[in-house]
């Protein structure tokens, strides 16, 4: 993104150059000069918006991409968690039995 603002910068800075340069050098009438610097800030607009369009299409599909990727680590951590569990459900169950087996014992 930080591309795409340095371009629309770049172009900005470009098309008040020009036209900084235009009015200073116009030969023509000031109605003239008026629609040209009017057709350049129209054209200036338009690649702006274009840039603007392009940024956000990009961050569009990084976040995107992010959201995704995200979700796949997500659903791996629960399926781990899932797993852990049993485990311990299943080591816990085990130390159960083994007390129960003591205690049994001590009832004689």
């Amino acid at each position: 993104m930080s591309k795409n603002l340095n371009t629309a910068a770049a172009i900005l800075a470009a098309a008040a150059a020009g036209a900084a340069i235009g009015i200073l050098f116009a030969p023509d009438k000031g109605s003239k000069t008026r629609a040209k610097l009017k057709e350049g800030i129209d054209d200036t607009a338009n690649n702006l918006k274009d840039s603007i369009g392009a940024g956000s299409e990009v961050l569009r599909e990084k976040f995107t991409s992010a959201t995704s990727n995200l979700d796949g680590t997500l659903n791996d951590l629960l399926s781990n968690v899932s797993h852990k569990t049993e485990e311990v459900i299943t080591f816990l169950e085990s130390k159960l039995a083994d007390l129960k087996e003591q205690n049994a014992k001590y009832q004689k």
